[in-house]
């Protein structure tokens, strides 16, 4: 039948079930690498039926092979375990199923896995998930703390116990998940994706003790590693023991060695937390006395100051020192009057000396005319002019009159004056 179908004509199931035989038929042999993720074995029969799963994806394909492939491998095969088989795949119609049918098993080194982590290493770090910028601090005390692990474990025990140890008062939120085997990574990311969620976890432990290269695969799982790198929540990996190390410790936000490492990381130490406030507190205390001494220091310095315990010397001093200054002003002002003093005798004798009425003291006289003119030459006074003498005890009235003596006046005669008395 080569007709398209239609509603009108479809295609019976058979044909459909033969199409699709013959399509996947065309694919041939492939290369097909996986990881176990579960084995059955019937008694007595010639097939073993595998279920091979995508570690890095929730996929998985059933296969089919004879028991001699299984067994002549050189180490038993478990779940969990890598392996690489090349199959062809069937459709059976009769179930409608697809498996791949397995002529070759070859299983996966430790050398090839470790070179496949490191191949997943660098990729996670080119793309920047190991990047120190992008970690998360830790809360300083988590009101809870989430820890996946798995149930009952030693690794729980570790973590719980070391934590309550140094802080009895922590809470946990514990989800136990799958940490071997071919569903453990998906178990892993269920679990920190819940505790993600809850608005009461601050921070979230990782947790699973030491096992062999196969068994610590799943916490080098790019799933895994995704996760972690975009979980909100603070996450600590405690995967094994010191020396072993696994993807997430690079894209975790604090690497633990160990879970016991881990129980001593995610809180403070109580007893250490106590000794620090003890510290802090005698500090304080310390610090404080310091201050109060002194500034009781200062205040006795101060009530010792003169201005506060003895007010009324500094009213002294400024009455001594107004006292002085008005002596001093005074002597100033003495001193002063008394020169002027001096300088005014002084004055006043030269003026004595030198005035016309010490003049008149010593027998001159001084003639004056009926104007006031002082006469000088006889030659000015006429025959009979009245003339004033003053001498010292008074002033004389007296006339012109003939010459005295050998003196003349410049026409040839000479004057002479005849006092008048009483007048």
């Amino acid at each position: 039948m080569t007709a398209p179908s239609t509603a009108e004509h479809p295609w019976p199931v058979r044909t459909v079930s033969r199409k699709l035989t013959e399509w996947i038929g065309r694919l041939g042999e492939v290369w097909v690498e996986g990881q176990v993720a579960q084995i059955s074995r019937r008694s007595g029969a010639a097939t073993v039926f595998l279920v091979l799963r995508d570690p890095a994806a929730d996929m998985s394909l059933s296969v089919t092979c004879r028991r001699e492939l299984i067994e002549a491998l050189p180490v038993p095969l478990a779940d969990g375990a890598r392996i690489i088989v090349r199959a062809r795949a069937d459709f059976y119609a009769g179930r409608g199923t697809l498996s791949l049918r397995a002529s070759e098993i070859r299983a996966v080194g430790i050398g090839e896995l470790l070179a496949r982590i490191e191949r997943l290493r660098q990729l996670l770090a080119a793309e920047g998930l190991f990047d120190v910028a992008r970690k998360k601090p830790l809360p300083f005390l988590p009101a809870v703390v989430g820890l996946v692990t798995g149930r009952g474990s030693a690794a729980e025990h570790d973590v719980v116990e070391n934590a309550r140890r140094r802080w009895p008062a922590v809470r946990f939120a514990t989800h136990a998940c799958a940490v071997q085997g071919p569903s453990a990574a998906r178990s892993v990311i269920d679990g920190l994706r819940i505790l993600d969620k809850d608005p009461d976890v601050a921070v979230i432990v990782i947790a699973r003790g030491g096992g062999s290269v196969e068994d610590l695969l799943p916490f080098s799982d790019e799933g895994l590693c995704r996760a972690v790198a975009t979980c909100r929540t603070p996450v600590v990996s405690a995967i094994g023991h010191e020396s072993d190390s696994a993807l997430i410790d690079y894209v975790a936000d604090v690497r633990a060695s160990t879970p016991t490492d881990a129980g001593l990381k995610v809180v403070p130490d109580l007893a250490a937390e106590q000794a620090g406030l003890a510290r802090s507190r005698h500090a304080a205390y310390a610090s404080l006395s310091r201050r109060v001494a002194h500034e009781v220091q200062w205040l006795t310095g101060v009530r010792r100051h003169r201005a506060l315990a003895d007010p009324e010397s500094l009213l002294e001093d400024r009455w001594q020192a107004v006292q002085a200054l008005r002596i001093r002003t005074r002597r100033q002002l003495s001193s002063q009057l008394a020169q002027g003093q001096a300088d005014l005798d002084h004055t006043r004798a030269r003026i004595v000396a030198l005035s016309p009425a010490a003049t008149l003291s010593r027998g001159y006289a001084v003639v004056t005319d009926d104007g006031g003119e002082v006469v000088r030459e006889p030659a000015v006074v006429s025959d009979g002019q009245r003339l004033h003498i003053r001498v010292s005890g008074g002033v004389l009235l007296a006339r012109a009159a003939s010459p005295i003596g050998r003196a003349a006046s410049p026409t040839g005669r000479a004057r002479s004056a005849t006092a008048v008395p009483g007048r």
